[in-house]
């Protein structure tokens, strides 16, 4: 019976228009005034005739997913995807998903959110289920459950959902028979309509007990369902049709749209209904729940310039019980999908989705309230699962309430469950690499220390020949935690990190590491260079050999681990030669190994100069004229890497 309510809120949210080749038929009518069960019987008459058409397939599908036969749903959405895939829209692949996951058909489902991820990406149709979620599926089946679950005994074949506290009581919506011989059946599903009920709690999380009729002044003819109260319980709002005391009020193309209603305690009884100021004939508003203090307001509604369906608002509420201007939540709650049935508390906003990526048809979310709402949270299994699960409600005190499913193995259509949700043992890994800056090459035997946020030494080890460590302590979720790691010859460096909320997850941190500056560099006579064994030239050439090469390639990494530091090249012979020769040579020398260094992706203008000075700043006595020996020739002849800035 709760579908009445998705669709009335959504003017029939994701259904194609009307604009049909063949003239209406009888099934058409029937689909029109929502009369689902007739319309799905009608329509298979006419394919077992031979019309199978893409939008007799289309309404026949929806007759049955508006009525919650998922199994009968999948079979015929099945027969549209087959015949017409490539001309059915986004929005019937999308509850052709629900519908299989609904049934437990996960890996068809899985199958057509990978395959239709990248056709997606363009559509204006925005749901998680087409966000490269056929991974996340799997996650969030397999997540820790963390609720225990009761059937309620005041439950019955007909709908009992919508659950709300009201002091001691709990207040929610049924279709149970109300005894009276001449009751009128909404078409839709052949049940009574809506009325409101209050029960007593034997205690809260437990069995409900004493149903009666919830306020005399409150229910009519038409449907009520889902209030909420004040925090002193005086002042309601609930959900009902359109309607006054003369009949049902329709908008240009003859829907009745669903309106929110405010009434105050009065002795007794309860005041007259009255409408709140941003309802509307042409659209619907419902589902309201108010936060804690009374100052917001939130609620469903289906009103233009949303996200493409039901849409979850919050309006404030002042002091005069006036309201402010209505405003969307927002990208990040809602979708193109459906977002309904809120509850609100002092840190959390609760919620039904099918937008988001869930179990089955509707699953409850959670949101830390702030002033820019993030990502919601599936509250995964047990809780949720392949039917519509809902409503939910929670004292988060003692983690106890109530929510309404549609799931096998109750007593037929929507019913309630009560539910302690349990404290989620959270733990996770960390692991990850170390490699140096310059070269990305692991850092082995590095000592790797873990730390909680405020310095507590939780564990240590070492990297391995890939540079890889690991930790088995395990982490809290949600937590601050920081990695230290430190080696002979290298800076040392930290990386914090903040584990998610999913049990079993496992952190994968990267630390990059540079050698320590006085490995790297000397003083010599006053001047900063860069330590590096000497390079060595043939006989009257210039060009780089493989072995100066390797020791070039050492200049490069300093180079690549600091980004700021500027060098210049100085290049020296020794005095055998004629002076002009050696300069001439020298400088050939310098630039070919600068043009080297440029070569291996350095910047130029980090090369402030390569300059070749010959014979002319000897290091020793062999100057023109002096016998020496190699050795001492040899100690002139030399590259200088000189660096000119370090920051």
């Amino acid at each position: 019976m709760k579908n009445y309510f998705f669709y009335t809120l959504t003017a029939l949210l994701l259904t194609q228009g009307w604009a049909q080749e063949k003239r209406p038929t009888n099934a058409d009518k029937k689909y029109q005034d929502f009369h689902y069960l007739d319309a799905a019987a009608a329509y298979e008459r006419e394919v077992r005739k031979g019309d199978d058409t893409q939008v007799t397939l289309e309404k026949l599908g929806d007759a049955y997913y508006n009525n919650n036969d998922m199994a009968q749903a999948a079979q015929w959405y099945g027969q549209l995807f087959s015949k017409y895939e490539r001309t059915i829209s986004p929005a019937y692949i999308f509850k052709y998903i629900l519908a299989l996951k609904g049934v437990g058909n996960y890996a068809l489902a899985k199958a057509l959110m990978k395959a239709y991820e990248e056709q997606m990406k363009d559509q204006d149709f925005k749901v998680a289920h087409f966000q490269n979620n056929d991974e996340a599926l799997d996650v969030l089946r397999n997540q820790q459950p963390q609720f225990v679950i009761s059937h309620l005994s005041i439950n019955t074949p007909y709908a009992d959902f919508g659950p709300m506290f009201h002091g001691e009581k709990i207040v929610f919506a049924s279709s149970r028979d109300s005894m009276n011989l001449h009751t009128r059946l909404y078409e839709w599903n052949e049940q009574p309509f809506l009325n409101l009920y209050e029960a007593d709690t034997v205690e809260l999380g437990s069995d409900l007990i004493e149903i009666r009729r919830f306020g005399n002044d409150i229910n009519t003819k038409y449907h009520e369902a889902i209030t909420t109260f004040n925090e002193d319980g005086t002042q309601l709002y609930f959900t009902r049709n359109n309607y006054t005391e003369k009949d049902l009020g329709r908008d240009g193309e003859g829907t009745n749209h669903l309106k929110m209603y405010h009434s105050r305690l009065e002795g007794a009884g309860w005041s007259p209904p009255a409408e709140v100021s941003f309802n509307s004939a042409d659209y619907s508003v419902g589902q309201p729940a108010l936060s804690p203090d009374g100052s917001k307001m939130y609620f469903v509604s289906d009103m233009p310039n949303g996200m493409g369906g039901p849409d979850l608002y919050v309006v404030s509420v002042r002091e005069d019980g006036s309201f402010g201007e209505p405003k969307n939540l927002g990208a990040n709650i809602n979708t193109s999908g459906r977002e309904m049935f809120p509850f609100v508390t002092e840190e959390k906003l609760y919620f039904a989705s099918d937008g988001h990526l869930g179990l089955g048809g509707l699953d409850v979310f959670e949101v830390t309230i702030s002033e820019t709402l993030g990502i919601p949270s599936n509250l995964g299994p047990v809780l949720n699962g392949p039917a519509d699960d809902f409503a939910y409600i929670v004292e988060e005190t003692s983690n106890r309430g109530y929510f309404s499913s549609n799931r096998a193995g109750g007593d037929g259509d929507d019913d309630i469950y009560s539910f302690h949700r349990l404290e989620r043992q959270c733990t996770q890994l960390v692991q990850g690499t170390v490699l140096r800056k310059a070269n990305d090459n692991p850092v082995a035997n590095a000592t790797v220390a873990l730390y909680t946020d405020d310095g507590e030494t939780l564990s240590t080890g070492s990297t391995d020949a890939y540079g890889a460590f690991i930790f088995d302590t395990e982490l809290d979720c949600i937590s601050k935690y920081r990695i230290a790691v430190t080696k002979e010859g290298y800076e040392g460096v930290e990386a914090d990190f903040t584990t998610s909320n999913e049990p079993g997850n496992t952190n994968e941190v990267s630390l990059i590491m540079t050698k320590a500056l006085n490995e790297l560099i000397v003083m010599e006579n006053g001047v900063l260079k860069i330590k590096i064994d000497n390079i060595y030239f043939d006989l009257n050439k210039a060009d780089i050999r493989p072995d100066a090469a390797q020791e070039l390639d050492k200049i490069v990494e300093v180079l690549k681990e600091y980004p700021k530091m500027v060098i210049k090249i100085e290049a020296h012979t020794d005095s055998r030669g004629s002076d002009r020769y050696n300069e001439k040579l020298s400088d050939r020398r310098a630039k070919s190994t600068g043009a080297y260094i440029t070569g291996q992706g350095i910047s130029t203008n980090r090369i402030e100069s390569a300059i070749g000075y010959g014979e002319k700043q000897l290091l020793n006595h062999c100057s023109n004229g002096v016998r020496c020996s190699n050795t001492e020739h040899d100690r002139n002849r030399r590259s200088e890497f000189i660096v000119v800035t370090l920051e």
